[in-house]
């Protein structure tokens, strides 16, 4: 199964300047337990954010840019080629940024969305669910506390 996994606000916004503009320490937990032992697909700015291969998975760079190398990482130029790399019958991941979320939606079976509870500036957005084509399976709201300034909530949307 393809799944693609996000935080977005209310008004879809993923981030600002290459940096996400909240803090959720149990999303990221939840991030690295659903997607540890699994190919991840990336962007180059989102892989470039993180500054480092993610542990525990095989990371897949998506770039434009011929030349570009990072030891342990695959690097393709397409959303497709990324795909292939991905073994059949696994779960595989996408997990940003924009412009990678926006090419990849149509090859998607599921969505792990965290719902972050607020609007926010941003240059990087997560394009529109279609409840056309997406049927909510699950949620899970989550008050903020000391350790989370927004309130979220956990959506798991599956193609109809």
């Amino acid at each position: 199964m393809m799944i693609m996994i996000a935080a977005a606000a209310e008004n879809n916004a993923l981030g600002k300047d290459n940096k996400i503009v909240w803090h959720l320490p149990n999303d990221y937990k939840r991030f690295k337990r659903l997607t540890s032992g699994h190919h991840i697909i990336m962007g180059r700015k989102t892989f470039e954010s993180i500054q480092k291969p993610l542990p525990d998975r095989t990371n897949i760079i998506v770039t434009r840019q011929k030349d570009y190398q990072v030891p342990g990482c695959i690097i393709v130029d397409s959303i497709e080629k990324a795909l292939q790399a991905c073994p059949q019958g696994q779960d595989s991941f996408i997990i940003g940024g924009g412009e990678i979320y926006t090419i990849g939606l149509p090859h998607a079976d599921k969505i792990e969305l965290t719902r972050v509870h607020g609007s926010f500036e941003a240059d990087a957005f997560f394009p529109e669910i279609n409840d056309t084509e997406w049927k909510l399976e699950a949620s899970e709201f989550n008050e903020k506390d000391e350790k989370h300034n927004y309130d979220y909530t956990y959506l798991t949307f599956i193609r109809k």
